[in-house]
């Protein structure tokens, strides 16, 4: 998929609205689904950035709307970062100084799986394994900078 393009601040990569298209296989039955919306990355008072999804998902053939939101905390370098749930939860840890991060999160019976790659300034993607006794999903997600450049 070519080069990564590490990430020196990844808050300050992240900042801003990109648009979100997120392709959903349920690899146990041969499913397909599909979210399209905007991602938008908004300072967090004492530092830190919310990161608010938006937009429709659709499953067999029904489109709903679909949101999530969760907390990207300054890490220990500017190149990472702390992913909270919207509640506080740990998510996972996030460092793209290298252009790319592996992650886990241990979620009851299942495992997520995730990796992230940055192509540029202004197109990254994650793709998350979730793997258990109830769920064998692959989730690609692509965002692309709504204003390329900024």
């Amino acid at each position: 998929m070519g080069e990564l393009w590490p990430v020196p601040d990844v808050l300050a990569y992240l900042a801003g609205r990109w648009r979100t298209e997120r392709s959903v296989r349920d690899l146990a039955s041969g499913l397909d689904g599909w979210f399209e919306g905007v991602t938008s990355f908004d300072a967090l008072d004492g530092g830190g950035l919310l990161g608010h999804e938006s937009g429709a998902f659709t499953w067999q053939g029904v489109t709903r709307p679909a949101e999530r939101t969760l907390r990207y905390e300054p890490g220990d370098t500017p190149g990472r970062a702390d992913v909270r749930f919207a509640d506080g939860r740990p998510f996972h840890g996030l460092d793209l100084s290298s252009g790319r991060h592996a992650a886990d999160h241990p979620c009851a019976a299942d495992l997520y799986r995730g990796e992230f790659t940055v192509r540029d300034p202004d197109r990254w993607r994650t793709v998350w394994r979730v793997g258990g006794p109830a769920k064998d999903l692959l989730l690609t997600t692509d965002y692309l900078r709504e204003t390329p450049g900024a």
